[in-house]
């Protein structure tokens, strides 16, 4: 692995990345204020922050998803704004309309463009799958382009820009499940699993008793930019990279891998090249804030799930069989070789 010191061209990049390394302390800290356990969570939603991605957070209902997401909106110096997705959710209720306006000193009308909720810094996209697909296009090119197209004309969002999704995966009436193409420009899957005893004793008593709790700012939104371009000069051992893209090229039934008899009897469609280049975002990142200065094969491991699950197609066979994703991605790291250093 490169050298640790070594890894930054100078002295302001060592700085940078200790402030990267406080700064999930200090927002786990606030966090924990509101929200019982969770940590991994919390570290993938950072990861998305730090990495200028989106994600999908799943989970049944009372797991407190959006919660999470409303609090990490005031523990940061940002605007968050939140849309309840609903079906009768038009298109312009998310990026906004021209409407008539009419200059009061002249009295002459004219067309004035009224920016919609996600023109904003964060975006909770509360149950997502619940409006329809026409409507859940309207985020795809502000999420990819950061920027919203109304009447022909383009209107740019400032950055930074993340759009945080929820949605419940067993209550499926009246839901329009996202089209291939949009779950792929989210970053990850977060899946939230309920908490143990412990932890749900714990929740109980915060929330049956009065509280007094106050959030304290932590990252501004120049701070974060900054995060981000360092996670992009985070170094990379070939070794590293040739392993997350053989693991998702393994996920492909037919060309691209190495061809293993579960993906042919379960998947009908894997992940694309999106998915090998999230994994070593998101495995920069995971190594800044665990105070590292390279990526290691740990990282790439701890975040194959939340990149692949939703990029994983699967077919009959797995579903009759009661094969989910998870467990795919679980056979593949078991199954897929890690090279050795130097290739």
């Amino acid at each position: 692995m490169p050298n640790q010191e070594a890894a930054f061209s100078d002295k302001g990049d060592l700085e940078l990345a200790e402030r990267f390394k406080q700064s999930r302390l200090r927002i786990l800290q606030e966090l924990r204020k509101v929200i019982v356990g969770q940590d991994d969570i919390i570290e993938q939603v950072l990861i998305s922050l730090f990495v200028g991605g989106h994600s999908i957070v799943t989970g049944v209902p009372g797991l407190a998803k959006t919660l999470m997401i409303a609090t990490l909106g005031e523990v940061l110096h940002l605007n968050a704004r939140r849309i309840q997705f609903t079906p009768d959710l038009m298109p312009s209720d998310i990026t906004g309309t021209d409407i008539i306006e009419e200059d009061k000193s002249t009295g002459r009308r004219e067309m004035v463009f009224m920016p919609g909720p996600i023109f904003t810094n964060i975006l909770l996209a509360d149950e997502i799958n619940r409006t329809t697909p026409k409507t859940q296009s309207a985020l795809l090119e502000a999420m990819q382009e950061y920027q919203v197209t109304v009447q022909g004309k383009t209107y740019p969002i400032e950055r930074p820009f993340f759009v945080l999704a929820t949605q419940n995966p067993i209550e499926l009436e009246g839901t329009y499940p996202l089209p291939e193409a949009q779950l792929d420009r989210f970053l990850f899957n977060i899946v939230i699993e309920y908490l143990d005893e412990d932890g749900e004793l714990e929740v109980v008593n915060r929330t049956t008793t009065l509280q007094d709790i106050r959030l304290e700012r932590v990252l501004d939104g120049r701070e974060i930019l900054q995060f981000q371009e360092l996670v992009r000069r985070v170094p990379v051992e070939e070794a590293v990279t040739r392993y997350a893209i053989r693991l998702v090229r393994s996920t492909r039934p037919s060309g691209g891998g190495e061809s293993y008899k579960f993906i042919k009897d379960w998947v009908s469609w894997g992940a694309s090249v999106r998915a090998s280049q999230n994994l070593i975002l998101g495995g920069k990142a995971r190594a800044l804030l665990h105070g590292r200065y390279n990526v290691a094969f740990e990282d790439v491991e701890a975040l194959a799930a939340p990149v692949l699950r939703h990029r994983i197609l699967l077919n009959f066979h797995a579903e009759s069989e009661k094969v989910a994703t998870d467990d795919v991605v679980r056979q593949l790291m078991a199954a897929v070789p890690k090279p050795k250093s130097g290739l």
